[in-house]
């Protein structure tokens, strides 16, 4: 007997490859970090058993000056070193029954049916995403990606992260920038701002671009500023996120950021990195041997990942 809607494999096929675009996007542009990140900062790899990340964390010693026949120094050096992190996988599948499948034979109902079904799987797998990317997931114990608590920690001394031990001492150069107890935001908020934008930078150069908390915090700096002073980012606007500015740089919330935190992020130091064969794809529609249904899988495979952690960093403990 065959299938009520003999064209189901065709048509799911081609609505699913039509919605992938607009599902990778929906992702990440819909998430105030990762879209920050996403297009100008993801990077596609091509493969390795591991995501290695080469850091340049000491100055080369023989540099100086010389005159005539003075001997040059050819000291070998050090300062080079490299991060390792894990491939993290992520999934959702698009399941459809049988009866599903029949009761919704004509070509508009299918169609109505798999843009319902991808907007559900949609909105699940950009939930579990997020959450991890504010998680605290690092080197191991963890399928999901690199989380902030464990990138930018509030104990960076106590920890490894990328294979590299942070509370070795000869390490130093891999911890990113914490205070803690902050306490009032409106006695002592804007204060701590100051400070950790300018200690995360480079001589006033080469500053954190993304700056990211919770809802709570982000309205007791508002509060704080004159309405005249309310600048915001058009751009971030545009794209459906509440935002202010801060030394020129982007203030945004995100729910699921810890609460009473503030990151200080530099997104030229933060990458977003996606295997080349595995950002969204899409596999066909497998029907088991014991089961009236199919189901298609999107799978990706990445991690969220720092090449210079001294460059960022977290303010936490923040009330009002």
């Amino acid at each position: 007997m065959s299938d009520a809607n003999t064209s189901f494999d065709q048509i799911a096929s081609t609505t699913l490859k039509n919605y992938r675009k607009t599902l990778e996007d929906n992702i990440f542009k819909k998430l105030p970090l990762f879209y920050k990140l996403y297009d100008n900062n993801r990077k596609k790899l091509d493969g390795g058993e591991k995501i290695v990340i080469p850091l340049l964390y000491g100055e080369n010693s023989t540099a100086g000056s010389y005159d005539g026949y003075d001997v040059l120094d050819t000291t070998p050096q050090t300062g080079i070193s490299a991060a390792e992190y894990s491939w993290r996988q992520y999934a959702v599948t698009i399941t459809i029954s049988g009866k599903e499948e029949r009761q919704n034979s004509g070509k508009e109902k299918m169609i109505n049916l798999l843009e319902a079904k991808t907007m559900q799987a949609e909105k699940s797998l950009k939930k579990v995403m997020d959450v991890a990317a504010f998680g605290s997931a690092g080197d191991s114990g963890s399928d999901d990606i690199n989380g902030l608590q464990q990138i930018v920690d509030v104990a960076p001394t106590t920890d490894t992260f990328g294979g590299i031990n942070r509370a070795t001492s000869t390490n130093a150069f891999w911890r990113n920038n914490a205070t803690t107890g902050i306490g009032s935001f409106a006695a002592n908020g804007l204060d701590e701002m100051r400070t950790m934008f300018n200690t995360c930078s480079d001589e006033g150069t080469d500053t954190p671009d993304i700056l990211i908390t919770t809802q709570a915090v982000f309205e007791y700096y508002e509060k704080l500023l004159q309405v005249q002073e309310r600048f915001t980012d058009s751009k971030t606007a545009d794209a459906g996120f509440q935002n202010l500015k801060f030394k020129n740089e982007t203030l945004m919330w995100d729910s699921n950021c810890t609460a009473g935190y503030m990151y200080f992020l530099n997104s030229d130091y933060l990458n977003l990195s996606v295997h080349s064969g595995c950002d969204f794809i899409l596999e066909p529609f497998i029907k088991p041997v014991d089961q009236d249904a199919k189901s298609a899988k999107y799978l990706w495979m990445g991690n969220l990942v720092s090449s210079n952690c001294a460059r960022m960093g977290v303010l936490s403990g923040i009330t009002a």
